[in-house]
């Protein structure tokens, strides 16, 4: 499971241009079953992505196809860990 956060590198108002592109990349990774949850960090300087992927290189080839890596709007920062203990709900997402 990965957790990445993306930090944005250009001011909201170019991110904003690019927001629903974004979204709809988003989109299709919950349609493929790439993510769990995602969304903006408050403040807003980026965003959180969660992923029950288990192939980091998969995950980068994934997300160099988000228009804000595209267009240079954001940077990433993949972090892999292992849930050991999660509400039973999110039983489905893990891995054992």
């Amino acid at each position: 499971m990965f957790l990445i956060s993306i930090d944005y590198k250009k001011p909201l108002e170019v991110v904003d241009k690019y927001l629903a592109a974004h979204r709809d990349f988003l989109e299709e990774g919950y349609k493929k079953n790439y993510f769990i949850v995602s969304g903006p960090r408050n403040p807003r300087t980026g965003g959180i992505i969660l992923s029950q992927l288990q192939d980091r290189k998969l995950l980068g080839e994934i997300l160099c196809q988000d228009p804000f890596y595209i267009h240079g709007i954001a940077e990433y920062q993949i972090n892999e860990f292992m849930p050991v203990k999660y509400h039973p709900d999110f039983a489905k997402f893990v891995s054992e």
